[in-house]
């Protein structure tokens, strides 16, 4: 997997938000950051609990710019269906990217192809399109919200202060490092 640093690839899908079935394609992020959460399938155990989790902090990464899809192999019609019957569920307020071809899940190469669903995979992208993070983990290792705002937040920092670099468990307001010949060796 060679995505850092690429551009995310054309899409259209339909997608559940906010009640309504919406049109959504790479076009809709064009100039913002977006996070892209795939997930193996709706009405499942692990899932709802990233998708929770994210939707508890969907406001702050607004705040920040960002826009969330989630995104499974399940269609939109399914999203609305799990949207309703799951408490948890029902506080997402981002898209839920139906992508029953696979298209999208194939462009960020994350299909678990002999099972035709998403592995678990997060993706941050610039305003340019481009992947500046991403994380993939096996089916029963859930992710953590938090750590995805820092990431973001990292992102975001390094896109604004060029010739910086976040160290590790970087938090917004700490000291970052400036990568010289002076600083070789001595960290």
């Amino acid at each position: 997997m060679a995505l850092i640093n690429t551009a995310i690839k054309p899409f259209k899908a339909t997608a559940f938000k906010d009640g309504e079935f919406v049109d959504v394609s790479s076009e809709d992020i064009k100039g913002k950051w977006a996070v892209f959460v795939f997930y193996p399938a709706d009405f499942t155990f692990v899932c709802p609990t990233e998708l929770g989790d994210i939707a508890d902090k969907y406001e702050e990464l607004q705040s920040r710019g960002v826009e969330v899809f989630s995104v499974s192999t399940d269609t939109h019609f399914t999203h609305k269906a799990w949207h309703d019957s799951s408490d948890t569920i029902n506080k997402i307020k981002f898209a839920m990217i139906g992508d029953p071809t696979g298209e999208i899940t194939r462009n960020f190469d994350c299909m678990r192809e002999t099972m035709g669903l998403a592995d678990r995979a997060t993706f941050v992208v610039d305003p340019e399109g481009i992947i500046q993070a991403m994380e993939i983990t096996s089916e029963g290792i859930g992710r953590d919200a938090d750590d995805l705002v820092r990431k973001v937040k990292a992102a975001q920092y390094v896109a604004s202060h060029p010739g910086e670099v976040c160290p590790a468990k970087w938090k917004e307001g700490e000291a970052t490092l400036a990568p010289s010949l002076d600083l070789v060796g001595k960290i």
